[in-house]
């Protein structure tokens, strides 16, 4: 890994400044920006959803626009949005295909997927000159809606890691090395279907987490750098043959996040040490009716989780689960809001700040970024 001083003093920087916030994180209120991109589509379920953050308050993710045509975007610290489109992908008005921005490194490389006019899936990488390049795992006679429509990771090493679709729909794991050598994988006993998550799912030590199904349900799984596995099951999960783990988020510790069905049909949050051991929570005011519950999607540099849980009127929340246990929850929108509308927080960098989009009253999504200390410039 390159040692860089500037990246050093930010680490030091956001050490201290984590761990003072933290020590009050249950009366934490935090700050909201929210933002659109210029020319998005004003139709419902469409609109800017950002999808990842880095450590430097650079944010990305894709708007579709009035043409109904995707595109990456990059947002700026100080606010500025770049839109972009990966070469190959298909603008044709109406289509909906395009390019999308999933994660983001802390060297600016951007890291998603395009649709090319076959409506083939391919992974690209953007790299911070503003060049690209665009790849693909093997897929012979792979067609419309296949390939690789799951490229949704990239390291600080600037290797890359997803999933794609082979001309049987069946779901592969693969990885690509900085210098461009593509490895497929399946998890042990699956059956056709593994799946890396996206954003926040490829570490800097080359570890990758996410799901795959066997004949007793879907389980959570790290692949190690050198090609093993371990897998893993919530506790208390219900039971076989409909377990359900989700494996969703890694860090550089080798911990994991994500959500599993409990035995009471609820869903729960968990945490997993690299060494096995898991821990559950919930949100305190989550609904906890079957098959709603506590969603973990990312985990940051220090162990905070962040995620999604529906409240009483089946609105979404966020929350930021702190390394000590407590919990904070933020809505960008208190009002006019109904079931499935709501905040959908997506990743947590190192200083704790969640990007995401929230989707209101008419089922349009736009960008947001929150803070967690009242007075955080998050356009610094």
């Amino acid at each position: 890994m390159r040692f860089s001083v500037s990246r050093f003093l930010l680490a030091l920087t956001v050490l201290c400044v984590f761990f003072a916030a933290h020590l009050r994180a249950q009366e934490l209120k935090g700050k909201f920006v929210t933002f659109d991109v210029q020319g998005a589509s004003t139709l419902p379920f469409y609109g800017t959803q950002p999808f990842a953050n880095n450590d430097f308050g650079m944010v990305v993710g894709y708007y579709t626009d009035t043409n109904i045509v995707p595109h990456g975007f990059f947002r700026t610290p100080k606010g500025e949005i770049v839109s972009f489109d990966a070469p190959g992908a298909d603008t044709t008005a109406g289509l909906d295909r395009g390019t999308v921005a999933y994660s983001v490194n802390d060297w600016g490389a951007i890291a998603g997927q395009l649709q090319d006019c076959t409506g083939l899936f391919h992974g690209f990488i953007r790299y911070p000159n503003g060049s690209f390049v665009t790849f693909n795992p093997p897929c012979e006679e792979c067609g419309n809606g296949q390939g690789a429509g799951g490229t949704g990771n990239i390291n600080i090493e600037g290797a890359v890691a997803g999933f794609y679709a082979d001309a049987k729909n069946n779901l592969h794991g693969f990885v690509r090395t900085p210098g461009g050598k593509i490895t497929t994988f399946d998890a042990p006993n699956g059956t056709g279907t593994t799946v890396v998550c996206f954003e926040t799912c490829l570490n800097a030590g080359g570890e990758i987490t996410g799901w795959y199904s066997d004949m007793n349900g879907t389980h959570g799984f790290v692949r190690h750098a050198d090609g093993t596995f371990d897998t893993f099951d919530g506790p208390n999960s219900v039971a076989s043959p409909n377990l359900y783990t989700i494996g969703g988020s890694i860090n550089d510790q080798g911990d994991i996040t994500g959500y599993y069905l409990g035995a009471d049909l609820v869903y729960h949050g968990y945490i997993r040490k690299r060494n096995g051991k898991i821990t559950a929570f919930d949100v305190p005011s989550v609904k906890d009716d079957e098959y709603e519950g506590t969603f973990a999607v990312s985990i940051n540099a220090f162990g905070a989780v962040t995620g999604i849980y529906s409240d009483e009127s089946n609105v979404n929340n966020g929350f930021e689960r702190w390394p000590d246990g407590s919990i904070t929850t933020f809505d960008v929108l208190q009002t006019n809001i109904g079931s499935g509308q709501g905040t959908r927080p997506s990743t947590n960098n190192a200083q704790g700040q969640v990007a995401g989009w929230y989707t209101d009253g008419n089922n349009l999504n736009h960008g947001f970024i929150w803070c967690p200390e009242d007075d955080c410039d998050c356009q610094r």
